[in-house]
């Protein structure tokens, strides 16, 4: 059963729409990262998701898929961190196969140092976009995901 042609269109345009947005706000986070922290979008992810997790470590492979990159760039991305000396890596006690990666104290001050930088970064991407009509829709979708204040 195929799609009626209209609809398929709406779905094309509608991804287009997101994958722009996507790019817009990367590239303003990745600037301002890089300008005032020396980090990327993935090094700031991958502290971040890292920093969220209880205990602050987890196994290369749920980081992986966390931060939504291959088995080889994670690792490769982690083993620069690790070089900065933002993350440690080390042996499961459970389960000598895996392998857990953590922040370690440099990488939870760089995070810190650059947490607020991220978040005003991504305010003013979302802002320019809002201005778009074709983004603004998916601005207003997200912004009514925030959590209500108070």
């Amino acid at each position: 059963m195929s799609m009626p042609d209209d609809a398929a269109e709406a779905r094309a345009q509608g991804w287009r729409a997101l994958a722009a947005l996507h790019a817009r706000i990367e590239i303003h986070i990745e600037r301002a990262l890089q300008a005032a922290h020396g980090l990327s979008v993935s090094e700031y992810t991958v502290l971040d998701v890292l920093s969220r997790q209880k205990g602050h470590h987890m196994r290369m492979q749920q980081l992986a898929r966390a931060v939504v990159l291959s088995q080889s760039a994670t690792t490769r991305l982690v083993t620069r961190l690790e070089d900065q000396g933002l993350l440690t890596r080390y042996l499961c006690a459970d389960d000598r196969r895996g392998i857990y990666t953590e922040v370690s104290p440099a990488g939870h001050a760089r995070l810190d140092e650059a947490r607020p930088t991220h978040d005003t970064a991504l305010r003013a991407a979302l802002d320019e976009a809002a201005e778009l009509p074709e983004l603004a829709p998916l601005v207003d979708a997200l912004h009514r995901l925030e959590p209500a204040a108070g």
